[in-house]
């Protein structure tokens, strides 16, 4: 029979245990003394629990799944190499490409700052722009740049993503590229959502602003390691960028007094781009159905890849 160890509270134990009656599912509370003979054979945790990490992983697990989807910030020296990694890969494509369109459509149709408060000088006038036949680069094509394209396109939108290797999209009207300076200089809507590793630290950096078009719009919902700041103040400041939505900064939280709380070409939320109704069911059905694979025997589907680091 299966054990689970699950550090993530009595909710999340209670589901996994009344969707797998016949796993054994234990709830292990941060810093709690386990008993000599207490073993597993899954793990569910995540980074936030990192200081319990390197008792439980010797304790017989030989699968460990993080709950969130970046491993970033993961622990992945702790674990042997014979020991598996999953992550919840995918959990907020839909709510984070929803966020994305609805910061395109926002640069788009100058919003918020078309909303009027007094008499304007003008009715019915303005020159607002529209996502049909607008250019939108995608840098990085997993899950969440296939549903930014996926829903983009609708809008007329031509989309080209940029991978390290030229792998054709799943979707014909979706142009691989592998050229990021080539894709910074095409596009209207520059889109980050490549995982972060030490290969894509500062990815966004001075080459691609410099590249990229006057006036275009940067948007970043993967990590604030991608995207070079100092770089980036400099290209809102001499007009290269007209707008940056960015939902994801570094350091995070971001400290007060940071000038990206008061630029006023840059439109800055707290990494809540993932959020939706269902998004703790999604999180949490990716893992039930992995471990659904597991007790079948199948091969897990959301294995990371320690060496690319993700």
């Amino acid at each position: 029979m299966t054990t689970v160890l699950c550090q993530l509270g009595g909710r999340i134990t209670g589901e996994i245990a009344a969707a797998f009656p016949d796993v054994t599912v234990r709830s292990i509370g941060s810093g709690e003394a386990l008993e000599d003979d207490a073993t597993g054979d899954v793990l569910v945790t995540s980074h936030f629990f990192e200081a319990d990490l390197p008792t439980l992983v010797d304790r017989g697990v030989v699968w460990v799944h993080n709950f969130g989807t970046g491993v970033d910030r993961f622990p992945m020296g702790l674990l042997d190499p014979d020991q598996t990694l999953t992550c919840s890969r995918g959990a907020g494509a839909g709510p984070i490409s929803e966020w994305v369109i609805a910061q395109l459509l926002a640069f788009a149709k100058q919003l918020p700052q078309s909303w009027i408060t007094e008499p304007p000088d003008h009715w019915n006038i303005a020159d607002l722009g529209t996502l049909r036949d607008s250019h939108v680069g995608i840098i990085g094509y997993g899950g969440i740049g296939e549903a930014v394209a996926r829903r983009a396109l609708p809008f007329g939108s031509h989309v080209k993503a940029y991978r390290r290797r030229s792998i054709p999209a799943a979707d014909p009207e979706v142009e691989i590229v592998t050229d990021l300076l080539d894709l910074a200089a095409w596009c209207d809507h520059l889109v980050v959502t490549a995982p972060s590793t030490p290969e894509t630290r500062d990815l966004v950096g001075p080459a691609v602003l410099e590249a990229i078009g006057p006036g275009a719009h940067l948007v970043n919902i993967a990590r604030g390691a991608l995207v070079d700041q100092d770089a980036l103040r400099s290209a809102l400041d001499d007009g290269r960028v007209a707008r940056a939505s960015l939902d994801t900064v570094e350091p995070e939280p971001l400290p007060a007094g940071h000038w990206l709380y008061t630029h006023p070409q840059v439109h800055l939320s707290p990494h809540i781009s993932w959020s939706s109704p269902e998004r703790y069911d999604r999180i949490l059905g990716i893992f039930l159905e992995e471990l659904a694979r597991w007790e079948s025997g199948e091969p897990l589907a959301n294995v990371v890849d320690r060496e690319a680091g993700y």
